[in-house]
């Protein structure tokens, strides 16, 4: 939508309170904007290009704290600020100064970079009294603007994929690094919401099996100062601005809204849901030395928390300087209307929450039955999409993996440590890896919530890719301007015997087999797996384990495949396909561990390397690295979406993380017959020739491998 030239406005009609931000109804616009401590609120209206104000319009109706007025001669396309007048004082937690141009926090698209200087400050910078001092500089200039939209589009048929939990395979992906160098896409397409709507990446979607992309965050946000000042960028994007804008920078038009759901309505088709990961804990405002851009000169004392006795300094439970106020009507209200635009507006399926637990908060401890889940809870729109929390901050408490309600799935960073940890060497795991291969319900299941509720991921877009996790035991930050001090320093890799890139043929063999384990055990676990885009071609970040700022080719995905990752994708299909093939292999409900009826074999036996079931003091062993998992096909207990009860093969899950290879006794008792190896991760590309084993037999498995044996089936007569 580009921006168009308007008259001078001559009439202003009250117009209402709601619905918040700027509102075309066919014949003209609405504006509503909260403020609870304002003075006096001014409507900014600008040229085409943005760059000059050409009228001011006071808004001087003022509804239970909201500013309003009608505006009959305006129409989309365009361009507006606000400014507030009220008190600056610090102290009092206000921070009101006119001389600021300010983002309508309910702009559904901003047009124009935020263009860095010290004008964009409520205070002089450098000033002996810091923040306590008043700048007068115009900041309009560096500001992008809002811009009034019209929201038609066609969606004709369009409806959600509405993948069930259990059936899901997650892939996170970051919008522009995904395709910024696939040379099947348009080069004016590379990473844009068009290039990932394009037919070659739909289509390697489809064929690699993806059903959900989880979207990392769109919403318009800015590069820090600091980044900007280095050459660098906020590549990853949890600096947020706007909650309702999409990010222009990664549209191909100059319409990013009718571009964003145009990409939502090709996924749609191509059955793949749409997640974005949201970041409502925390705003691009930083502390109380940061710029004044929206909620700091809207109304600071409202939308942000604030110390106790101290409201000049703002409670920081998210490491980024500030944290919204979910205490306050007004600001849970923005949230939820800005969830349910993306609903109802953007057709997206569901969301994933950035430090999730800082939302939960009611006083200062994680509060699981907040006003934040009550609303959402009670939310026709929002009870039914998908929900996935990451179920942190970093404030006293925040860890609250297992504790989130009914409803909502979690990353879950137990899963992920776990498996790091077992396929590393590390000792004493065996129990911990059982229980997160089999969904955590000593996590989920004591709540009610189901296998699903545990999102499995061995890697995420922060921390190592997982060709670094097996090639790197230090992270190498240099490049992000931090002197190595960045990043997480307990990663759980393993390097395999050289740190960095090798050339020594066994090494590399090793790191290819520890990537097929990886991934072998993600897909082989209960629980809903999520992938990393590019963790199935062997992306590499060169050891950089917080390319948060580096939105160049350290964080684009490489799509030059040689045979090695052209062998790793093939495993990466092969292994989402056997999932989605076996129900047992994606339950519903936790395993019970009981005989199945008319038997005395149980829906789930772990056994030892000899075929024995395992002992409490094996659970126990610091020096177990081995062992087995029968899965029974006849032990589901569920049934499909139609009633008919399913069944499925028996399985055999044989697991070595030991340096040494093991001899694994397959119990004659689990089945009479023959069993098929259906892939072997010492294998290059997973397959064994002739592989069949008798029951009663041993299958000896390579050290540091995984191997699925499913029972083939007796004909009958």
């Amino acid at each position: 939508m580009s921006a168009v030239t308007h008259p001078p406005i001559t009439v202003v009609w009250p117009g209402k309170p709601f619905p918040r931000g700027a509102t075309w109804d066919g014949e003209g616009v609405n504006f509503a904007l909260f403020s609870e401590h304002a003075e006096r609120v001014e409507l900014c209206i600008f040229d085409p290009a943005g760059r000059r104000e050409i009228q001011r319009v006071p808004l001087a109706e003022r509804t239970h704290d909201v500013w309003h007025g009608y505006l009959p001669e305006a129409r989309p396309g365009m361009l507006y600020g606000y400014r507030v007048h009220g008190p600056y004082r610090p102290g009092e937690g206000h921070r009101f100064n006119p001389h600021k141009l300010l983002v309508d926090p309910y702009a559904r698209n901003l047009v124009g970079n935020l263009r860095w200087s010290d004008a964009l400050y409520g205070y002089v910078v450098g000033h002996k009294r810091e923040d306590q001092s008043f700048d007068r500089r115009d900041s309009a200039h560096g500001m992008p603007k809002c811009q009034v939209v019209d929201n038609a589009f066609t969606w004709g048929d369009d409806r959600p994929p509405a993948i069930a939990w259990n059936d899901m395979v997650i892939y996170e992906l970051h919008v522009r690094g995904f395709a910024m160098r696939h040379p099947q896409v348009p080069p004016a397409l590379r990473g844009t919401y068009a290039g990932l709507a394009s037919a070659p990446v739909v289509e390697y979607l489809k064929r690699l099996g993806i059903t959900t992309v989880e979207l990392m965050p769109v919403h318009a946000f800015v590069d820090d100062r600091r980044l900007a000042e280095l050459g660098l960028r906020n590549y990853w994007g949890y600096n947020t601005l706007g909650y309702f804008a999409p990010e222009a920078r990664y549209a191909a038009t100059l319409n990013p809204v009718a571009e964003f759901k145009a990409m939502v309505k090709v996924l749609h088709s191509a059955g793949i849901e749409v997640i974005l990961d949201v970041v409502y804990n925390h705003t691009a405002e930083g502390d109380h030395l940061g710029p004044t851009l929206a909620f700091r000169g809207i109304d600071n004392a409202s939308y942000y928390r604030l110390l106790e006795g101290d409201r000049r300094h703002y409670v920081d439970y998210t490491g980024c300087g500030n944290t919204l106020n979910m205490r306050h009507p007004r600001v849970l209200q923005l949230i939820m209307d800005s969830l349910r635009y993306w609903v109802t507006e953007m057709h997206v399926d569901g969301f994933r929450f950035d430090l999730a637990s800082a939302l939960a908060r009611e006083l200062h401890e994680v509060d699981r039955l907040g006003a934040f889940f009550d609303v959402i809870l009670q939310d026709p729109v929002l009870n039914r999409v998908k929900l996935i929390a990451e179920p942190w901050d970093l404030g006293e408490g925040g860890y609250q993996v297992g504790n989130f309600p009914p409803g909502w799935a979690e990353w879950n960073d137990r899963y992920r440590d776990t498996m790091r940890a077992f396929w590393k060497g590390d000792g004493g795991l065996i129990g911990e890896f059982a229980r997160r291969l089999t969904g955590s319900s000593d996590l989920y299941g004591r709540s009610g919530r189901r296998p699903y509720a545990s999102i499995n991921f061995v890697t995420a877009h922060d921390g190592f890719t997982l060709r670094d996790l097996v090639s790197y035991n230090h992270k190498h930050n240099e490049a992000n301007g931090e002197e190595n001090r960045d990043g997480h320093n307990h990663n759980l890799s393993w390097n395999c015997g050289v740190e960095g890139p090798s050339d020594d043929p066994a090494i590399n063999r090793l790191r290819a087999q520890q990537q097929r384990n990886f991934i072998a055990t993600l897909l082989l676990s209960q629980g809903v797996p999520m992938i990393t885009a590019g963790d199935e071609i062997g992306r590499t970040q060169n050891g950089n384990n917080n390319a948060y700022c580096q939105d160049n080719e350290t964080s684009w995905l490489d799509w030059s495949l040689d045979g090695e990752r052209e062998r790793l994708l093939a495993f990466v299909r092969r292994m989402i396909a056997l999932r989605r093939a076996h129900p047992t292999l994606r339950r519903r409900d936790f395993f019970q561990g009981r005989p199945l009826y008319g038997s005395d074999i149980k829906d789930i036996v772990w056994l030892r390397p000899d075929g024995h079931e395992m002992t409490q003091q094996e659970w126990e062993s610091e020096h177990a690295r081995a062992l087995a998992v029968y899965l029974s096909g006849a032990g589901l207990n569920e049934v499909d979406p139609r009633g008919r009860l399913l069944t499925d093969d028996d399985f055999l899950l044989l697991f070595n993380a030991s340096a040494d290879p093991v001899e694994f006794r397959i119990p004659a008792r689990l089945g009479a017959g023959r069993w098929l190896v259906v892939l072997d991760t010492a294998h290059g590309d997973g397959l064994v020739e002739d592989g069949t084993i008798d029951a009663g037999a041993a299958y000896t498995l390579a050290a540091r491998a995984v191997a699925v044996l499913t029972l083939l089936q007796t004909p009958a007569g």
